[in-house]
């Protein structure tokens, strides 16, 4: 696939990337676009982009690939006493370009710069805008503390990334969206590579060839296309995020 060479698809287009079988590599595929279609392509067959700016961009398909399943969440004592203090606010896609800006400025260990382009934030944000892509915001007395952003199909929702300005944050908006998604039917949380951070709160290794096998299952539902905002007002209201926190949470005036 090369740039110049490749269309932009429409969200309703669909590309196939090379077959599963012909895989040698966690780079399954080299160059194309950013196009609504071509990532939502990607998704539904397991595949992300992921590269520096500048570059190609590079398909990824991770073997294992990092899964956080709402039924192994983790949430420490000290984590459900953040949960119960009341201290963060939630919302889901009211500051979806926000939040991705947020996640790019923040340092990560090993990386000089950021893999979150501009090019990679006008193609999410245009998922947003068509429904696919979705924020859920921790907020701290009025300012934006921290969040995470990714794409939802199906009964899965594939996160990107999160951040935190506050202690606490990211992860507080982590566990809301497990729980929240475990009330609604959805399979699992695909966090794409191993982080510690990640695997503190439950999530786990599982070999590429189950994750592709139980994503085609989870895809088989349809998808919750929209901003999760209207179609989810009571967010994160479920009984499972009640349990943790131990009060409901009401998104800020």
């Amino acid at each position: 696939m090369r740039d110049e060479d490749f269309p932009w698809l429409e969200y309703d287009q669909y590309f196939p990337f090379p077959p599963e079988e012909t895989w040698e590599d966690e780079i399954v595929g080299v160059g194309g676009n950013l196009s609504p279609g071509l990532l939502l392509s990607a998704y539904v067959q397991g595949i992300f982009p992921w590269f520096n700016e500048g570059e190609e961009i590079l398909w990824w398909s991770l073997d294992p690939r990092f899964v956080l399943y709402h039924e192994n969440l983790k949430v420490s004592r000290s984590m459900r006493k953040v949960l119960k203090s009341g201290k963060f606010t939630l919302t889901l896609d009211r500051a979806f370009r926000d939040v991705m800006t947020g996640c790019g400025k923040v340092p990560r260990k090993g990386q000089d710069g950021t893999w979150i382009s501009s090019e990679m934030l006008e193609a999410y944000c245009s998922l947003h805008e068509l429904g696919f892509a979705h924020s859920v915001e921790v907020w701290e007395a009025g300012r934006l503390a921290g969040g995470l952003y990714g794409l939802s199909l199906g009964r899965v929702f594939f996160g990107e990334s999160m951040f935190a300005l506050s202690a606490n944050a990211s992860k507080t908006a982590l566990i809301a969206l497990s729980c929240f998604l475990q009330h609604k039917g959805f399979a699992f949380i695909d966090c794409q590579q191993h982080t510690e951070h990640l695997g503190s709160l439950g999530a786990c290794d599982v070999p590429r060839s189950r994750f592709l096998k139980e994503l085609k299952e989870a895809l088989t539902e349809g998808t919750v296309r929209g901003n999760w905002s209207l179609l989810f007002p009571g967010f994160p209201e479920s009984p499972v995020w009640t349990g943790f926190a131990g009060q409901s949470e009401e998104a800020p005036g």
